[in-house]
């Protein structure tokens, strides 16, 4: 009979989950233009493999693409081909990976320690801010977390158990990794396993698993065949594309616009974890105790590294750090017991959909303090689209987070839940959207308009690969010479002599250059 109860309780915890997913993940996974310039160049690129019929090398704007290797676009090459050339079937491939990634938690974590362990660990990371984020973009990091959690997991299995067939199954996962976004996938759980083991004094063990013939075959069959063709096909051009400038380059450099100082990401953190930032500081307050267990070292090894690693990166970008997300859930979720006062962990996503129910009151203030015309276009749509309606429904779903911590009937987890639902749905159902009708509407929209009338656009002062995407079109990134059609900001337009005026919204024009070249 305890037997029953208990299989019964685990199956509503799976249902909730599998719920929560569907919510957090897929639910309107189509209605949002894609946001430039990642998702808008992974997604240009699928379609131009699919145009040329060149499943080997990725193009974007008719040029070699060295940014990613193949899996991810091939992803959305059947996607595409099943659901259609839209939205929903270039994000598609993201919201599966990540529904993997939640499976392979919950599963890794309930045979560690426990279904009650698993359940909040898993409803963690379906519900964190960035993770929802990610999960819903086409972009390959979805999938590049789905297979570094899966590694990471089988890395430890194969360390308790022995298990060939779990060190199998991490050499095929990193292999997977590598197809989809390079070294990253090895780098950190080959870092993280040779330092875990050191610190348990069993290096010799790590050199055995590492060093296993089966196990680097099957990588190796996963690996290399992609990367010899390309090579082949692309030489040493792809080489110094994708290895030194999109690897070596990254942590030794900064790519332009993605720098940052030792600290940067520290806010990530405390906003990418929402609404659980909280959690975070238990961790930190409990570390003595977290290490005297090894799964616990391992976690803290996992995150630590990732953590470390991309501080000191030359590239900085905010989804780095959700490589070192997963460890977090579980710690957060074994010490979730511990926290005395819970209520307390839904004071930070309050104030923040309070400050974004402010909006209408802040963005004066801050167009005061500005003079970039584009940004001051973007700044008026922005309080058009944010009046009355916007401020009742952020402030409510504060309020009403804040009034599920005082339900008796509810216990701290199911409080939990209920909060992290909200915040999720205001995410998802109302925050991206506003961010997708304000900077990515004017771009699908000229594009479409640009499609409709057979315009040959250059694009100036701006780069947005949704409009090849959506235009079905190449644009050549320059000045524009006398009557070219132009996509460009309305910071630029006063630099051309005599524009005409094809579209104009939130700051993104798309104009006739009547004139003589533009003025530098």
């Amino acid at each position: 009979m305890h037997s029953s109860l208990q299989q019964s309780g685990e199956q509503r915890q799976v249902l909730l989950l599998a719920v929560l997913v569907g919510i957090s993940f897929f639910a309107g996974l189509g209605s949002a233009p894609l946001f430039d310039v990642d998702e808008g160049a992974f997604s240009e690129a699928t379609r131009e493999m699919i145009a040329s019929g060149n499943y080997l090398t990725t193009y974007l704007n008719g040029h070699p693409r060295f940014d990613k290797p193949v899996l991810i676009y091939w992803f959305q090459v059947l996607s595409v081909k099943t659901f259609g050339l839209n939205e929903f079937a270039f994000r598609f491939p993201s919201a599966a990976a990540s529904a993997i990634w939640a499976a392979a938690l919950y599963r890794f974590t309930r045979m560690e320690l426990g279904r009650e362990t698993a359940f909040p660990a898993t409803l963690f990371m379906v519900l964190s801010l960035q993770v929802t984020i990610i999960a819903k973009a086409a972009i390959a990091d979805g999938l590049l977390n789905c297979c570094l959690a899966v590694t990471m997991f089988a890395v430890y299995t194969h360390y308790r158990t022995g298990s060939p067939a779990s060190r199998y199954l991490a050499f095929a996962a990193a292999g997977l990794g590598v197809l989809t976004k390079g070294p990253v996938a090895i780098l950190i759980p080959g870092a993280v396993s040779f330092l875990f083991f050191m610190q348990q004094g069993e290096l010799k063990k790590w050199l055995k698993t590492v060093l296993n013939l089966r196990a680097i075959l099957l990588f190796l069959a996963i690996v290399m065949p992609w990367y010899t063709l390309e090579y082949l096909d692309q030489g040493m051009a792809f080489v110094e594309g994708f290895l030194f400038k999109h690897n070596v380059n990254r942590f030794s450099s900064s790519l332009e616009g993605h720098s940052g100082s030792l600290f940067y990401y520290f806010p990530v953190l405390l906003i990418g974890l929402m609404p659980f930032t909280g959690m975070l500081f238990t961790i930190l307050f409990n570390l003595k105790k977290l290490l005297s267990e090894p799964l616990n070292r391992y976690l803290l090894i996992w995150f630590a590294f990732v953590f470390v690693f991309f501080s000191l990166s030359g590239t900085k970008l905010p989804h780095y750090m959700i490589y070192g997300y997963t460890p977090l859930f579980i710690l957060m979720a074994r010490l979730f017991a511990e926290v005395k006062k819970p209520r307390i962990l839904v004071l930070w996503p309050v104030f923040f959909l309070l400050l974004f129910a402010a909006l209408p009151l802040l963005i004066p203030v801050a167009a005061a303090r500005i003079d970039d015309l584009y940004i001051l276009a973007v700044l008026d749509s922005a309080l058009r689209l944010t009046g009355t309606d916007h401020s009742l429904l952020l402030a409510g779903a504060a309020l009403l987070i804040a009034a599920l911590q005082f339900v008796p009937a509810f216990s701290p987890r199911s409080r939990l839940v209920a909060g992290g639902l909200v915040f999720c749905l205001c995410i998802n159902f109302h925050i991206m959207p506003l961010a997708a009708r304000l900077l990515q509407e004017p771009v699908k929209e000229a594009a479409l308009l640009s499609k409709s009338r057979g315009y040959k656009v250059v694009m100036w002062k701006v780069y947005y690969p949704s409009f090849l995407l959506y235009s079905h079109s190449f644009a050549e990134k320059r000045a524009p010479e006398k009557g070219e059609i132009v996509l460009t900001t309305v910071k630029y337009l006063e630099r051309l002599e005599n524009p005409e005026l094809l579209y104009s919204k939130h700051g993104i024009v798309l104009v006739k250059n009547n004139e003589m070249r533009p003025r530098p």
